[in-house]
């Protein structure tokens, strides 16, 4: 039986510049422990705090787009592998930082692993990709959403730019989902704000929760990471019984912390049966609405 309350976790990361992987390892348990000692059920870290561990590599490939990703290869199965031990070691769930893994020959997803607390891993692939995804980096866009149905409940994970998109949170949330979260990576305030918006409006169009989580800091080092703006969220139904704007917790801008919130999933089955609006079952009657072309 799931739980009927989440205690969130989700995070404002900083990208750090490692000399050796023990340094990485203490830096993401003293997270965790950190997350896990305030009462942590669910830990989300952002988009690509994967790409902090390029600093263990030499100048050239740190500085070349194709390079660090090949290299990040021989590291993946120890970053899996961490979050693993650690989701077990303190009895919870991680959302690790996603990981531009291999999937083909010269072929990259943008993927998010979730680790249970009994060794279990599953992930989501980011689906829409951003220009630099696309343009530069050749990251390819994944082709499944996922909803991932856990002790805690149902959720599901949109990463980044995927949340400025209704209706892949729309079929999540028909699928069962009670939270979206958002691991995202940006580096201007309007990419941030970006996201911030599309996280508060898939939170009232659904009656879902929806949490962020943002890379910050800077990386003069990498060309991928160099400049990261943002802070994490979370965000509810705009309706009785929640803030009435709809933010629960938001964190300080462009500091590093963790943002806390307990989240009550039978609240979300009340508002929808009982809210102002019905936001979550009105989706139906936008779908036959005809559109017509009007000259004046």
């Amino acid at each position: 039986m799931s739980a009927r309350k989440i205690r969130i976790a989700t995070a404002a990361y900083d990208v750090s510049y490692f000399t050796g992987w023990s340094d990485y390892a203490a830096k993401l348990g003293a997270w965790v422990s950190r997350a896990s000692d305030n009462g942590a059920d669910l830990l989300v870290f952002p988009e690509y705090a994967s790409m902090e561990l390029v600093s263990l590599f030499d100048r050239d490939i740190r500085q070349s787009l194709a390079q660090q990703l090949e290299a990040l290869q021989e590291l993946a199965p120890r970053y899996m592998e961490l979050h693993a031990v650690l989701a077990r070691e303190h009895g919870v769930y991680i959302v690790a930082g996603s990981f531009p893994l291999a999937v083909a020959d010269h072929r990259y997803h943008n993927r998010a692993g979730l680790f249970s607390p009994d060794g279990a891993h599953a992930w989501q692939d980011k689906i829409q990709m951003t220009r630099f995804e696309n343009e530069q980096w050749l990251i390819a866009g994944g082709s499944t959403l996922n909803v991932f149905h856990t002790r805690l409940g149902t959720l599901a994970i949109n990463i980044c730019y995927d949340a400025e998109f209704p209706l892949f949170a729309r079929q999540q949330v028909v699928a069962g989902a009670d939270l979206i979260v958002v691991p995202s990576c940006t580096d201007t305030q309007a990419g941030f704000e970006r996201v911030r918006i599309g996280c508060r409006a898939r939170a009232l169009e659904n009656q879902v929760y929806v949490a962020q989580s943002s890379l910050v800091g800077n990386a003069a080092w990498s060309p991928a990471v160099d400049v990261n703006v943002g802070a994490a969220g979370v965000y509810a139904p705009v309706d009785r019984g929640f803030p009435p704007d709809g933010i629960i917790e938001h964190g300080t801008m462009n500091v590093p912390q963790w943002t806390y919130a307990t989240l009550d999933l039978d609240q979300l089955r009340h508002v929808r049966a009982t809210g102002q609006v019905f936001n979550y079952s009105d989706w139906d009657g936008q779908l036959g609405v005809d559109i017509a072309s009007v000259e004046l």
